[in-house]
């Protein structure tokens, strides 16, 4: 299975899939509240429950990333976590993918073109006014044909979503797939005798 991988600017970004333990606590926390804050209703002030449930979450998300072995990887924003969360993903693109991606809504078919450094031309769809008070979010797709890498950026504040945007295309360009293979996999590999 392919995995993914990016060399994100540590100075904008915190990676929670490789944060284990006390360091990058407080980061993760602080996006995994503000999601769940607009998983709750624009606006909805976090109560003690919910405050519970992002500590845990925090503590259970990098073993569950790990456990993805490199399919999925996350960043919070380093200036303000509860700003911005980017999460990035292959998967198979099998025919339920597809059909599920072919059933969205029409206003999510309004992309545009996005070109990555590694994954070559894509698509970007942004939607800074959401309706019904859902967060600004912003996804980019590739299909690689066998896989479809995408990545997703959820904003908790609409009027700062246009100034975080063009981090966000910077990171999603710089995501590459990386693969295993096995000597003798493929007849188009060449071995060579290390003698």
């Amino acid at each position: 299975m392919p995995r993914l991988q990016a060399d994100a600017d540590r100075a904008m970004w915190v990676a929670v899939t490789d944060s284990l333990g006390f360091r990058g606590r407080r980061h993760r926390k602080a996006a995994i509240g503000m999601l769940l804050s607009q998983a709750m209703g624009q606006g909805a002030t976090p109560g003690r429950g919910s405050r519970l449930s992002a500590w845990a979450m925090s503590q259970a998300v990098p073993f569950l990333m790990r456990k993805a072995e490199g399919r999925v990887l996350a960043w919070v924003w380093k200036p303000d976590p509860e700003l911005l969360v980017v999460v990035a993903q292959v998967q198979a693109a099998t025919p339920e993918l597809r059909i599920a991606r072919a059933s969205m809504p029409i206003e999510y078919h309004d992309t545009e073109e996005f070109r990555g450094t590694y994954l070559g031309v894509g698509e970007r769809f942004v939607m800074p006014l959401p309706p019904a008070g859902r967060p600004p979010f912003a996804t980019y797709t590739w299909d690689l044909g066998t896989h479809l890498v995408t990545v997703t950026a959820v904003c908790g504040d609409r009027e700062r979503f246009g100034t975080v945007i063009g981090a966000v295309d910077e990171l999603a360009r710089g995501i590459r797939i990386i693969e295993d293979l096995t000597v003798g996999e493929s007849a188009t590999v060449l071995r060579i005798d290390p003698a």
